[in-house]
């Protein structure tokens, strides 16, 4: 069990986790603003990052200590954890009226 701690030590995993908490705070000021607060919404929410960004990432760097030559898929999803939560972070920020490009926008 200690030797999955450092696993969890990661400047990744740090970002990754930094990143959910802001767009957990900025959904929260977003449903309050709509008068959409919901606990089970947030409970819902907080299942699929935490466990699936940060456990998935966990499991991916496992991976790579066992085969080092997939290194770069390691930063890959690194990479698209760090824009998937930033779009939701946008979408949030969208949310509480903040006018973004059409581009930037979720359909």
């Amino acid at each position: 069990m200690a030797e999955l701690i450092p696993l969890f030590a990661t400047t990744q995993i740090y970002w990754i986790v930094v990143l959910i908490a802001i767009d957990v705070v900025l959904g929260i000021i977003a449903a309050l603003m709509k008068k959409e607060f919901r606990l089970g919404k947030l409970a819902k929410f907080m299942k699929k990052p935490v466990l699936g960004y940060v456990l998935g990432f966990v499991v991916l760097e496992m991976v790579v200590l066992a085969f080092p030559a997939l290194t770069m898929v390691l930063q890959l999803a690194f990479i698209l954890i760090v824009l998937a939560l930033f779009g939701s972070i946008l979408h949030n920020l969208s949310k509480m009226g903040l006018p973004l490009p059409d581009y930037l926008k979720r359909e």
